[in-house]
Parts: C-alpha cells; structure tokens; sequence
C-alpha cells in the first residue's frame, strides 16, 4: 500500500516518476561504474577488456533491486550490496576492479545528477511551453481593458493581455535559469573517499572527465567525499522559484474566479461536480491544487540550506532526506507544470464581466487620467489632486457618476470643455504602452532556446 501520494501516482507524470524509480535509481549507479571502468579502461588503469566486461555487466539489465536488497540485509551497505551484486556478473579476473578508485558518494552523488538531469530534459520544456503559451494569450488578449488592482482595491486600468503577458516573461526566465544551472547543478565526481582520487592518482582527473562526457554531466573541479551541497540546494532552489511563480499563476486565477469578480474560470467538465454539499459551485481545485503543492516544494529550501555544512569531508546527516528532497521537489514541479498549463489551456475569459467590473466604482478607476488632463492645463499637481480626490469621494457618498460629479464641479467646468471630460473616460485609450510591452514579451518567448538533453 502505497503510503504517500506520489507513491501512488498521484502527482507526478510516468516519466518524471519513472527516474525516481528504485529500478532506475540502481541502473543509473550501475551505469556509473560501468563508464568509469570503460573510463579508466581508455587511460591504461585497468585492461581494455576488464573495462569491457564491467560496462557490459553493469549495462545488462541482469542487476535487480531485489537481488540489492538481499545483500544488502548482510552487509547494511547499499552501495557495497550493488558492487557486490555487479560482482556476480563478472570473471574473477574482472572483480577486483569493480568500483575501483571509487567510493559510495561517487555513485550516490553522480547518480543524483543523472536523475536531476533527465528531471529538467523533462521540466524545462514544459516550462518552455507554458511560455509560449501565456505569451499567445497575452497577445489574444492586449486589446482588452481591465481593472488593474493594487492592495486588492481598483487602481487604473490594465491591458487583460498583460497579465499573461507578466506570467509569460517569467515563465521565459525560468527556462533561462535552468539552462543556466546546469553547469552547476549537474556534477559528476569520480574523486573517491575525500575527493582526492587517491588511488587512480594523476589520472583521476582524465577519468572523471571522461566519465562526465559520457554521462553528458560537468566534472567536477573540487569536492571532498562528496558534491558541495550548494549544487543541489539552487536546484531546489530553482524548482521552488518555478513553483512560487505558477502559485503566483493561480493565486490570480483563484482571485478573479471569485463569484464577486468573475473575470476568468477554470474549465469545468460534463459531470464534475464543485461541491458535495452545494451543487452550483465551480470551485478553482486545479489552481488551489498548484498553490498547495507550492508550498510544499518552498518548504525543501530552507532543508537544502541546512544540508550544505557537513563535517569536515562529509556526514550522513543529509543522506537521508536528500531521497526525499531531490523526488518531491521534481516530481512535484512536473505536478504543477502540467496542472497549469492544463488550467490555462482551458482558461474561461469573461468579457462581459471584466467590462463590467471597470464600472464598478462609476467611472471612479479614471482618476488619475482626470488628474493628468488638469496638470496638462496648468494646474499645480496637488491642487490638482486634492479636487480630484474630493469630487471622488462626494460621488461615492451621493452614488453619482464619477464623470458628472466633475462635470457639475467649477474647479473642472473651468479647466475642461464637456467633451474633454468625456473623452477621459474611453478605457481604451488608457491602455499605455501595453501593445508595445506584450509585443516585445510574444518575440521573446519566441526565441526561447534549450539545449539538447543527453
């Protein structure tokens, strides 16, 4: 029975599931000892045909998680059970150097990069897609006004376009910084006990650069028995960033979902039902979905920090969350990443009601474009204000027209010919330089580019 939900496959897609696999985990660590023998193999340690049989040993497919598992309730040793068992694989005369030069954290740490770079094969283009397409609906979207909100109160008026727009350009970034992590992030060590390759010597260097070209990882310039764990905290790092924008994302959605706002909706399908209790509601469950499941991804931050000061050339005190820490926080990201792009590819734009909502507060949203045309006459700036801000507050205590209450207002009929008042309030032409902006962010998701993945 599974016990979490990500054992049960609840969150998370095959694929990304499928790295974190127990299986996979072990044929990643094999494939490791199977490229340093073939490494070392190339630069005259150990005979070209013991490097042979260990890599076509290791690369069989024979070794199981079971067999691990037996030999490990012996020895208590995880990764002295899977030496072993590759062991059993091979010729007297290829056992002696197995895991030659090596220790565990070479496999533990390399291995962890192989997963985490087969985890952003899988998440960066997701992220590159959600891009592309929040950049479509910003430009779908540019030419329709909107209430822009601040402090949750009606502020001016927005491009609907460029709330997309913003998520667009972040989303971009994303994609930007995960292809900038990578040399960073995705390390291979091969250096053995505390780093020094002590027993392959001068040449440790030259097998662990060919070990890291082969695996299509960075090799590592200087470790102690283990990676710096600075490396796997700005993956976290990354990932939740990721999450805290697509909460962002949601967080929006969520708010103007809201029966009082009602400017956008989730999709909602034949037969869902939003409530048990009431059945009228259409609740946002995938947007509140992504914002759970975004704290949680935060919440691995500060744990990664903490793994980072091990004693002297290294501690178990972060092994053990670490099989934690690096699958939820990519399982869990993948999660979120399909879950928006799901939500805003079903996304329910409600025109009416956002044309609605920018009379809400009668005309009230144009004022700083009334103050703008009293300044352009002449008017000092906070007299200006100030008989802006007193004929808004005596229209909203009598209920009237924001645009009457000025019209029948000296400090304005003086200033402003009725027609210079109308024309104030055409929320169209408040929109600014939106067009510009969204155009500049569609050619910029455009020309996202990401590397090729191993």
């Amino acid at each position: 029975m599974a016990v979490l939900p990500i054992d049960s496959g609840r969150y998370g897609t095959k694929e990304m599931l499928e790295i974190f696999a127990e299986q996979k985990k072990i044929d990643y660590q094999l494939e490791i000892e199977g490229v340093a023998a073939i490494s070392q193999s190339e630069l005259g340690i150990i005979s070209k045909s013991v490097g042979r049989e260990i890599l076509g040993a290791a690369m069989s497919g024979k070794i199981t998680a079971k067999r691990i598992k037996q030999l490990e309730a012996k020895s208590d040793h995880d990764t002295a059970a899977l030496v072993e068992s590759l062991s059993e694989r091979c010729s007297k005369n290829a056992r002696p150097w197995i895991h030659f030069g090596l220790t565990s954290n070479d496999l533990v740490d390399t291995s962890n990069s192989m997963q985490m770079r087969d985890a952003l094969c899988i998440i960066q283009p997701k992220v590159a897609k959600l891009a592309a397409m929040l950049g479509k609906m910003a430009v779908k979207h540019k030419k329709i006004p909107a209430v822009g909100r601040t402090h949750g109160q009606h502020a001016s008026i927005i491009s609907f376009g460029l709330k997309f727009a913003n998520w667009a350009a972040e989303m971009a970034m994303h994609v930007e910084r995960i292809e900038e992590i990578k040399k960073r992030v995705l390390i291979c060590k091969t250096l053995g006990v505390v780093g020094t390759g002590s027993l392959m010597g001068a040449k440790s260097l030259g097998v662990q650069r060919l070990v890291a070209k082969k695996l299509g990882l960075v090799s590592a310039q200087v470790t102690t028995q283990v990676v710096p764990r600075e490396r796997y905290t700005e993956y976290v790092f990354e990932l939740a960033l990721i999450g805290a924008t697509l909460d962002k994302i949601a967080v929006e959605i969520r708010n103007l979902q809201r029966t009082e706002i009602g400017e956008v909706a989730e999709s909602f399908k034949r037969g869902q039902m939003g409530s048990s209790a009431v059945p009228v509601k259409r609740n946002p469950i995938k947007s509140e979905r992504v914002s759970s499941l975004s704290r949680l991804v935060k919440s691995q931050v500060a744990l990664s920090f903490d793994n980072i000061p091990l004693w002297h050339e290294r501690d178990l005190s972060n092994s053990a969350n670490e099989r934690f820490v690096i699958p939820t926080v990519s399982i869990l990201t993948d999660e979120m990443l399909e879950t928006m792009t799901r939500i805003i590819s079903g996304l329910v734009i409600n025109t009416k009601k956002i044309a609605e909502n920018l009379h809400i507060t009668r005309g009230q949203i144009f004022a700083e474009f009334v103050l703008e045309a009293l300044i352009k006459k002449g008017i000092p700036r906070f007299t200006a204000y100030k008989d802006v801000q007193r004929v808004a507050f005596y229209a909203n205590d009598k209920g009237i027209e924001y645009v009457d209450a000025i019209k029948g207002d000296r400090a304005f009929s003086q200033n402003l010919t009725e027609k210079e008042i109308e024309a104030i309030f055409v929320p169209e032409k408040h929109l600014g330089a939106s067009y510009i902006i969204i155009s500049n962010v569609a050619r910029s998701v455009k020309r996202i580019k990401i590397s090729k993945c191993s």
